[in-house]
């Protein structure tokens, strides 16, 4: 009980910590969007640029986090020399990136259309490449199952970085206009709004390089004379399947904002995806939800696999995450105009794609519940072959599509990506691992749902913003009194019955 109880603390402490991070760095976006206008590009730099920092970063640890896990929990094995190897390994493998970058900085940034700012690519360089060597130690103190320091430091660089954020964007401006000589040594006012982009980069650049300061005790356990390259070797042909694994996830994720300079039309193309970009950052609050549900979920799952009523656990778990992400929808939907308000003005053009983005998104949580089927019965390998085909579905979208209708193809390519990698999931699990969902009762609240969204989108007051929130609001209460009907008045009244 006592280590269960432990499991339960640690493992809230670690989601809310990544939850509570993306929250405070999702606070960043109206900053970004109030202070870079959409037609400068600078925010579709920040868009791209954090897409493909995401890709490096799984190339750069290359499955060496999971591995580590593995690895130092042998009883053959010893922890401090799996933990030194790793960090040696993925540090060897980052300086090196960093220098391959900076020695051919004119070509690459040439083809990532960053000629104006190559700067940029070498900051971020470096900061990717600390990024990945800290992923070792911060995997390290969940190993010693220090749940407090991780947080800790995770929170430190958000604070640091939203600080840091609103002196150069807020505080920095408003001091210059009234006592211009105590910040002319630190501040330009005659940055461009494109060139303001720059600014988070390098602030980035200075709260990771704090934070690789801050980790100097967990530095000072690397022991070199314990590196054991034989180890590594086999860590790596642990590891690598996970590499793929998540490189699969990360252009399902990003994919479309990677390859959107690449492949779409006209001289906007910035414009477009910082529209684009910062559109999605609205529907990303279906992401948190999701999240928040797969931190509390895994562990739940993998406790739940040898009781005899698990698959009926998992069948009702799917209809009430389903049920509460439609729910999810419908709100954010309903409150779109209110909502709007977190980006700038110049950006609500992109607010179309707000409902396709958080669809997918749902899509994404039943395949994440339905992924259980090949992890529990250990056929893991159709896990890279359904995440896999996802992409290859987004890319082809994106490159057909993407070209003639823009960044609303990109919506409709992580649609169909992870749609088709649901609707497959479902079917070959229901081979391998059969699981009894409510399928009539998971579609009906679908309908309900797409049925209230088509009500929201008929808008029968026009532009009458008061009324139209009154009238979309009351749909949400429709479906919640829906849900409360048939899910919990019911079962009261079956109790009260028997």
């Amino acid at each position: 009980m006592a280590s269960l109880k432990s499991l339960v603390k640690e493992t809230a402490i670690y989601g809310m910590s990544s939850i509570v991070g993306r929250f405070l760095n999702y606070l960043l976006v109206p900053l970004y969007t109030a202070k870079i206008s959409a037609s400068s590009g600078g925010y579709g730099d920040i868009t791209n640029m954090y897409a493909n920092v995401g890709l490096l970063l799984v190339l750069l640890t290359f499955g060496m986090e999971t591995a580590f896990f593995r690895f130092a929990n042998k009883d053959d094995e010893n922890p401090k020399a799996v933990y030194s190897t790793t960090v040696v390994a993925v540090g060897i493998v980052s300086l090196a990136f960093v220098g391959l970058v900076l020695a051919f900085l004119p070509n690459i940034a040439h083809i990532m259309h960053y000629d104006g700012h190559p700067a940029y690519l070498s900051v971020m360089a470096i900061v990717v490449a600390q990024d990945a060597i800290q992923s070792i130690p911060f995997a390290y103190l969940r190993y010693q199952k220090r749940p407090l320091r991780f947080a800790t430091l995770k929170i430190t660089f958000i604070v640091l970085n939203i600080a840091l954020n609103l002196l150069y964007f807020v505080g920095l401006p408003a001091i210059y206009e009234t006592a211009p000589h105590l910040v002319e040594s630190i501040y330009d006012p005659n940055v461009s709004d494109a060139d303001k982009a720059g600014y988070a980069f390098y602030i980035n650049l200075a709260c990771t390089s704090f934070i690789t300061l801050l980790f100097f005790p967990e530095w000072r356990r690397v022991a070199l004379k314990t590196v054991n390259w034989k180890l590594f070797k086999r860590m790596l042909s642990y590891g690598w399947p996970i590499l793929v694994l998540g490189i699969a996830g990360v252009i399902n994720q990003h994919g479309d904002k990677i390859m959107f300079p690449y492949i779409a039309q006209g001289g906007d193309a910035k414009e477009q995806l910082a529209i684009y970009g910062a559109a999605v950052k609205i529907a990303m609050i279906m992401a948190m939800i999701t999240q928040a549900f797969r931190y509390a979920y895994e562990p739940f799952v993998f406790g739940k696999s040898r009781d005899k009523d698990n698959k009926e656990t998992y069948s009702k778990a799917m209809k009430y995450f389903v049920i509460f992400t439609l729910l999810a929808f419908l709100a954010v939907v309903a409150w779109l105009d209110v909502l709007k308000y977190i980006i700038g003005h110049d950006y609500w053009d992109g607010l179309k794609v707000v409902p396709i983005v958080m669809a997918a998104e749902i899509m994404m949580g039943v395949y994440f519940n339905l992924s259980f089927w090949y992890k529990l019965s250990d056929r893991t390998i159709w896990g890279a072959i359904l995440s896999g085909i996802g992409c290859a579905v987004l890319i082809a979208v994106n490159i057909i599509f993407v070209p003639q209708y823009g960044y609303i193809a990109c919506a409709w390519g992580g649609f169909a990506g992870y749609g088709t990698a649901m609707v497959l999931s479902y079917f070959i699990g229901q081979h391998y691992y059969p699981i009894n969902y409510p399928v009539g009762q998971i579609a009906f609240y679908t309908i309900l749902a797409a049925a209230l969204y088509a009500a929201m989108l008929w808008k029968p007051f026009g532009d009458d913003a008061l009324r139209t929130l009154a009238f979309n609001t009351l749909l949400v209460v429709i479906f919640t009194a829906v849900i409360f009907l048939k899910e919990f008045h019911r079962r009261k009244l079956k109790a009260q019955g028997s």
